[in-house]
């Protein structure tokens, strides 16, 4: 074989270009093969197309047509879609920032200089009620060098107190040393009106954090005043674009908020930071951050700020949604991924939750993981060494335009029910996110979603890990939800069960045939149960009608399922459901969908629940638990 030489070296030109309806044409074949029906007239790629919340359907194949051509812009150029600043992160990487929630000065002390020598370079504090008393904070940042480390503070309703004592901090610092710009007050009135519900107290603090903002415009440059924070919005459920568009009016109210207090608007765009979900949905979160520094270039360019004062600064913050009680080790996985999409979307800082959060305060050992998260993505995948590796990805492109439609709509919506802090006093706000959850919960609820550890492929022998409690958050507005809660409501029923019994709640496979017939059926029901907390007994390996019952009544399980191929069923399952019954059997179950026909003979010899792939695992597990006792 002869190597052809370098100059004038043909990869794909000397290929007969395929056609798009060609590939269509081969993937109709494929579907075929598989058993799905495929119309003459109909679209065949459909049958492989996602849907995401907020109605986006998202493609297996997309092309320049559908990807929109190039990409919007340069990076640090109006809209900013391509990023914030003409270097991106290639020059220093991303600010890694580390969250604190602890409520000792001596503890967070401990921590917050834990990490600054390995890694960390600014922090984040969460005072006063959730957190540190705002009086500790001079103790908690005692040996920190303020003018090397920023500090963002998370002080709810008590961020004038807090922004005092961090004030008086870097005044001490004086000339010599002035303080490393980045930080942020972290004023959020609208957002602690959400978590609290404490509408009458928003107009005050919204005064208040306004003559925040002209003080550090005036007096302390670099230092901002306001995070715009998605996380309430976020954990109460929102999707990625109502995330979006909840930010984008909160942020719009802010800026009337200054520019009433006689800041101009560039100062006072100056003066607010974002702060954002990133998930383990990595293209999602990518295309949300592009999407987000683009609507609000549009806000700032609508409002009359030139240039880059329309540059959103941005805080991605692995999503708490996600993060799991059961296997918490997954989470590890999730983080990482979340911080890739964040990373790769641009974000200015990111902050990685430990795999331990949902459980309680971290040890030294979950924040030294998160930590790493960001030091390995940057030093040794070298991830900002491209500003915006994404953009002219069609399928990112064409996702980045469809969510910032979908938050501008949202966004509107908001405006023209009298603002953010209207629609939150009067429920739109709430009403919106409770709806798109639920539909949220089904998919979840349905496996369509699936949560690895928890309602896949679960582990009911792992031993908990024993946490701190984390100091209570405030309460009383938006609900904090998980994707795990429905099963984990579930998990603790049954630990209940193996405290008060010394054993979990079981259930009897009856399992026909050889391996080859019922290991599929069998790994999917004692997958599904064990997502609920109960133990499948698969002893012996293979039952027939006559040797069934007695196997069941040494179980001990007052439930069996009966599993095979469908071949088998037609020959024993009728049989052997009827010898479940006969033999004490409280409730039999048949692993599958049988048609009609063979559906009303199973129960008529006594199967009483059919289970299959896309049912309702939820109410499946609650139904068992309950005809089990288990409270």
């Amino acid at each position: 074989m002869t190597v052809p030489p370098e100059e004038g070296l043909s990869l794909a030109e000397d290929f007969p270009e395929a056609t798009y309806e060609q590939w269509q044409q081969l993937v109709s074949g494929v579907l075929r093969k598989t058993g799905a029906t495929v119309t003459d007239d109909a679209v065949p790629e459909s049958a492989l197309t996602t849907t995401l919340p907020d109605g986006i359907t998202v493609r297996p194949l997309y092309t320049r047509d559908e990807g929109g051509g190039d990409p919007h812009g340069r990076p640090g150029f109006p809209p900013f879609t391509r990023g914030a600043d003409p270097e991106g992160n290639v020059a220093r990487g991303w600010d890694i920032r580390q969250r604190h929630t602890r409520a000792d000065a001596e503890g967070t002390r401990e921590a917050v200089l834990g990490d600054l020598e390995n890694g960390v370079t600014s922090l984040w504090l969460t005072l006063g009620p959730g957190g540190l008393p705002v009086g500790d904070l001079e103790r908690a940042l005692e040996g920190v060098y303020l003018d090397l480390a920023p500090v963002v503070l998370d002080a709810g309703d008590q961020f004038g107190a807090a922004a005092v004592e961090l004030l008086r901090l870097r005044e001490a610092l004086g000339a010599a040393a002035p303080p490393a710009p980045g930080g942020s007050l972290g004023a959020d009135p609208l957002g602690h009106a959400a978590r609290t519900a404490a509408h009458d107290q928003a107009a005050g603090l919204r005064r208040e954090a306004a003559e925040l903002a002209a003080r550090c415009a005036t007096g302390h440059p670099g230092l901002r005043a306001y995070v715009v924070d998605a996380l309430p919005y976020h954990e109460a459920g929102a999707s990625p674009a109502r995330e979006l568009g909840c930010a984008l009016a909160t942020g719009v109210s802010y800026l009337r908020d200054m520019t009433a207090a006689g800041l101009p608007v560039e100062a006072a765009c100056a003066q607010l930071e974002f702060r954002y979900a990133a998930t383990a949905d990595q293209f999602t979160t990518v295309a949300a951050l592009r999407a987000a520094r683009r609507l609000w270039a549009r806000v700032a360019q609508a409002c009359g700020a030139a240039g880059e004062a329309g540059a959103q600064r941005q805080h991605a913050v692995t999503s708490p949604v996600m993060m799991t009680r059961r296997d918490p080790w997954v989470n590890m996985l999730r983080t990482t991924v979340a911080t890739l999409g964040a990373g790769a979307g641009g974000a200015d800082a990111v902050t990685v939750l430990p795999f331990d959060d949902a459980l309680g305060l971290p040890d030294a050992f979950a924040r030294r993981i998160a930590r790493n998260t960001s030091s390995i993505l940057l030093e040794e995948s070298q991830l900002a060494g491209v500003i915006d590796p994404a953009g002219g990805s069609w399928y990112v492109e064409a996702l980045t335009d469809e969510l910032a439609r979908a938050a501008w709509s949202w966004f509107q919506e908001i405006e023209g029910a009298g603002g953010m802090a209207a629609a939150l006093r009067d429920g739109l706000v709430a009403e919106r996110l409770r709806e798109g959850w639920a539909e949220r919960s089904a998919a979840l609820a349905r496996r369509k979603e699936p949560v690895t550890g928890v309602s896949e492929f679960p582990d009911l022998d792992e031993r908990p890990l024993p946490r701190q409690a984390a100091p209570e958050r405030p309460g009383g507005g938006l609900p904090r939800v998980r994707r795990d809660d429905a099963f984990e409501a579930l998990r603790a029923r049954s630990d209940a069960r193996l405290a008060a019994t010394g054993a979990r709640p079981a259930l009897f496979l009856a399992a026909l045939g050889p391996a080859a017939a019922h290991t599929a059926r069998v790994s999917f029901v004692s997958n599904l149960l064990q997502a609920g907390g109960i133990r499948p007994v698969h002893d012996p390996v293979t039952v027939d009608p006559d040797s069934v019952g007695e196997a069941f009544a040494r179980s001990g399980a007052t439930v069996a399922c009966v599993c095979s191929s469908d071949a088998l069923y037609a020959e024993r399952g009728a049989a052997t459901a009827a010898a479940l019954k006969a033999a004490g059997a409280e409730r039999v179950l048949l692993a599958g969908r049988p048609a009609a026909g063979p559906r009303e003979e199973y129960l008529a010899a006594g199967v009483d629940e059919f289970v299959f792939a896309g049912g309702d695992a939820v109410a499946t597990l609650t139904s068992l638990l309950d005809r089990m006792g288990v409270s």
